[in-house]
């Protein structure tokens, strides 16, 4: 394990947190926690027009209710565009990013003509038009300049993990058609701008880090460790989210929440006591979990 441990729990401000995304915060609270290290929290808003007014203050008073509380002030992802921009810059100079020209239409036809429709996850493979150039057409967005080669990581809860961007998910989108900064590279760029050895995420977002290390090696970042927690499922079998139904946090019982939170995460229910008392025995259980060395 890296020394000097940095965390973070970086929500999007979509909304308010729902039970899913307390599982996440608690687990990313616990790690850096169990481990001595220091947890930060960064408010993803960079994708504006989804962000609801109010949200991030809202996230932060029901971390803040659940006596999760990070070591710095908030990170505010709209106000780091420049340094979005110096990363892309450097893509682009050493030919790791190009300019696409191709609006969804057009990819959703060249994969027709080729007779698969390539969708995975709701998302289009691209198919790699303007990787040659733009052929007279104007520039729209920006693309990552993907390898045939797998990606290969470890991730501390799913074991061996690999992926083959360029045949899996297509050179990918860095800044987008409307201008606004996309998410792989901005969570690169802040990860290693703040310090952070470990991310402790959900499960979801698993798919993301094979893009986001090819990202931390053009761009000479370091790789941080990874560890995908368990998903909290809705009634119909898919991930809880905002868009099926998942309820905002009641944080007038907070106990209650991190109870919840805790038995996702596999850890034994603290029926008595303090918030304050709940978090040092989980912290104990997350030690045993994953075997780290006590004070």
């Amino acid at each position: 394990m890296p020394q000097g441990y940095v965390g973070r729990f970086a929500p999007s401000p979509t909304g308010p947190l729902h039970t899913g995304s307390m599982v996440a915060a608690l687990a990313s609270w616990l790690d850096a926690r169990a481990h001595g290290g220091r947890w930060l929290v960064r408010i993803e808003d960079v994708d504006t027009p989804r962000c609801v007014p109010g949200a991030a203050e809202t996230i932060l008073q029901q971390l803040a209710a659940c006596g999760l509380v990070p070591d710095e002030p908030p990170a505010w992802q709209s106000q780091r565009g420049a340094l979005y921009q110096e990363a892309l810059d450097q893509l682009v100079r050493q030919q790791h990013a190009y300019p696409c020209a191709c609006s969804r239409k057009d990819i959703e036809l060249v994969l027709a003509a080729q007779g698969h429709p390539h969708k995975r996850h709701g998302e289009l493979l691209y198919p790699g038009t303007c990787r040659d150039g733009l052929h007279g057409k104007a520039a729209r967005a920006w693309r990552f300049r993907a390898t045939h080669e797998p990606v290969f990581w470890h991730d501390r809860r799913l074991g061996a993990q690999q992926q083959d961007v360029e045949g899996e998910v297509g050179d990918f989108v860095l800044k987008r058609a409307d201008g606004l900064w996309a998410y792989q590279l901005a969570v690169v760029v802040d990860d290693a701008q703040q310090g952070i050895t470990q991310v402790v995420r959900g499960e979801d977002l698993a798919d993301n880090t094979a893009r986001q290390i090819l990202l931390q090696r053009a761009l000479e970042l370091p790789t941080s460790g990874y560890l995908h927690t368990p998903l909290v499922l809705g009634a119909d079998g898919e991930k809880l989210s905002k868009q099926n139904g998942a309820q905002p946090l009641d944080i007038d019982d907070p106990l209650r929440v991190l109870r919840e939170a805790a038995s996702t995460l596999g850890l034994l229910a603290q029926r008595a006591g303090t918030v304050a008392q709940a978090l040092a025995a989980w912290q104990a259980q997350w030690r045993d979990s994953y075997n780290l060395p006590r004070d």
